[in-house]
């Protein structure tokens, strides 16, 4: 535990022992102690925790999008802490201090590691019932409902840290560290999701404060779950460059941002937006510049779940239908979104769904259509999903049909 909180610890057990010898009275106790407490709780939220709860350093494949807890990148590396930095609330490292000081679980992760084992966990846990209690005196203290939201979170209670979320961004509009924590959260509580609110709080703290790490590192997360690996690198990389250099979190970074390359087909160094086909040399045929120019290609089929596979999925299990290039990058031209239980099903992919402006179905004349069942609901494959794909295509095709019957193997 740091010095800090080691004083303050001591100045709570000396006005107990004055309390006890009858030095001090009860009511002057109590006064004494509130801002002690206060103060306790502050430095607990701001302090690492201690390195040996945190989880090795994952790889975006198997852990950035599976570990992590909505597959935050790697964000709160030990030691990582300064004012809007991200905590890796998912994966049970230290979270980092003031405005940024996400949950230990935040996104999924070790709930009661971290600050709760700063000071004991009880101890934590009454200090935060009380600073509860105090807020129902003091409605419009914004930093303490911050606090409170936060003291949840971590404490992996999201179902009430969100409440105090509200109250907090209600009077802080423009904390772009608290709202990139209410995204964290509130992710947690759909499960594990970016969609929806919570990528709409992490446009808002972006734009309050475009380097905030914890919002670079959720914002890069979602693009990556959606397939959309250049957005993914394109915040990464800023990500990076607020980075402490040469941290073991830089490195894990760095990993991170090659494997949304590689899944991309982007080079390393190339910039952003100019991602081009494998074989940027050969001339398209005419026909198919043609359909590029004008914006209209349009693929049409269906998917069906094979009978030999089918007590393998839940209804609710997430189905992706998508569209990658039969020579060229790896990145998804298209992609859709269904569940099982809508299976069999119709589609219908076009430009429209584009992952990137760079890399449009109608810039690829032959393309291969592949569904897949994910357990997960993430987008990265993993054993036990399953598959299915079809033959190269015209980007113009209609009729395709797309049987997902095999399984993915470990």
């Amino acid at each position: 535990m740091n010095d800090a909180i080691s004083r303050l610890r001591q100045q709570l057990q000396q006005l107990k022992a004055q309390r006890d010898s009858g030095a001090l009275s009860a009511q002057a106790y109590e006064a004494a102690k509130a801002p002690l407490e206060r103060q306790l709780l502050d430095q607990v939220l701001d302090a690492p925790a201690p390195s040996p709860v945190a989880p090795p350093a994952p790889r975006p494949s198997t852990g950035l999008v599976g570990l992590l807890s909505v597959a935050v990148l790697v964000v709160a590396a030990v030691g990582y802490g300064f004012t809007g930095a991200p905590g890796t609330p998912s994966a049970g490292a230290p979270v980092a201090g003031g405005s940024g000081a996400a949950d230990a679980d935040g996104a999924g992760g070790a709930g009661q590691a971290g600050a709760p084992n700063a000071v004991d966990e009880t101890q934590f846990a009454a200090m935060v019932e009380k600073l509860a209690q105090r807020l129902k005196d003091e409605p419009d203290n914004a930093e303490g409902w911050a606090m409170l939201a936060r003291s949840y979170a971590r404490l992996g209670r999201h179902a009430d840290a969100l409440p105090a979320f509200d109250k907090a961004v209600a009077l802080q509009a423009g904390n772009a560290g608290l709202l990139a924590d209410y995204a964290d959260t509130l992710a947690v509580q759909n499960n594990r999701s970016l969609e929806g609110r919570p990528t709409q709080l992490i446009a808002q703290a972006l734009a309050l404060e475009p380097d905030n790490a914890k919002a670079l590192a959720l914002a890069g997360t979602a693009a990556f779950n959606r397939l959309d690996y250049p957005g993914a690198v394109r915040h990464w990389e800023r990500l990076a460059q607020v980075a402490p250099p040469g941290s073991g979190f830089a490195q894990q970074l760095q990993d991170g941002i090659a494997e949304a390359r590689a899944m991309g087909g982007m080079p390393p160094g190339q910039p952003i937006g100019s991602a081009q086909p494998a074989r940027p040399g050969a001339a398209a045929p005419p026909a198919a510049s043609a359909v590029a120019a004008d914006g209209t290609a349009s693929l049409r089929g269906s998917v069906r779940l094979s009978a030999a596979v089918a007590k393998l999925a839940a209804p609710t299990d997430t189905v992706f239908v998508f569209a990658r290039a039969a020579e060229g990058p790896r990145m998804p031209l298209a992609i859709l979104r269904y569940q099982v239980k809508d299976l069999p099903v119709d589609f219908k992919l076009d430009d429209s769904q584009a992952m990137s402006p760079a890399t449009r179905l109608s810039a690829f004349p032959q393309v291969v259509i592949s569904a897949r069942v994910s357990k997960s609901g993430q987008a990265t494959p993993s054993a036990g999903d399953l598959t299915g794909q079809s033959p190269p295509v015209a980007n113009t095709a209609r009729g395709v049909r797309v049987e997902i019957s095999e399984v993915v193997k470990p």
